[in-house]
Order: C-alpha cells, then structure tokens, then sequence
C-alpha cells in the first residue's frame, strides 16, 4: 500500500476509533464467548456495536483498515476477529517521523 492509502485509513475518526479501542481491547471491550480478546481478536459485532454501526458499514472500515495492514483478520465459526498489528503501526511511526 503506498503512503498516501495509508494515511488516507488514518485519516477517518472511526477508524482511529477502532484502532485505539484494539490497543486494549479488554478495557474497552466484554468478554466473548468465543475466541480470546487478546489472543484472537474482537468479534467485529462488538466492535459494530461500540461504534453504533451496521455490519456492511463497519465492514468497509475493517476492510481499509486490513488492506493498510494495521489490523489482521481471523476467522472463528461464523464470526470475524480482528487484531491490531503493532509491528506495521510501529512502522508507521518511522514514516511520519521520517516527514
């Protein structure tokens, strides 16, 4: 993904939402039935739910957010987790300090 894609999924308040809430996610998120919050990820009907979102919508944000590589995607049953990835946000902040 280029520079400019990556800022431009930076560049939307509910994206940054969600990747703040995934920096802790048991602080900002209940304890699921299935999968492991830190291990597996959020279920993205919690995430859906905390931001007051349809699944198509936030869909679209998780997908952005994916293709940037700042969140990883697992799939549990039915269900979609999500992570963030702290090595690619960590590479992002050699970039800007690199502005």
């Amino acid at each position: 993904m280029e520079t400019a894609d990556l800022f431009r999924a930076l560049g939307n308040e509910r994206r940054l939402q969600i990747l703040g809430w995934l920096r802790d996610p048991t602080i900002h998120f209940p304890p699921q039935r299935d999968g492991d919050l830190i291990e597996d990820g959020v279920c993205g009907q919690f995430i859906a739910d905390k931001l007051g979102v349809n699944a198509s919508t936030l869909s679209e944000h998780m997908r952005v957010l994916q293709a940037s590589g700042l969140v990883t995607a697992k799939r549990i049953k039915q269900w979609t987790f999500y992570r963030r990835n702290d090595q690619r946000i960590s590479e992002i902040a050699s970039i800007v300090g690199s502005i």
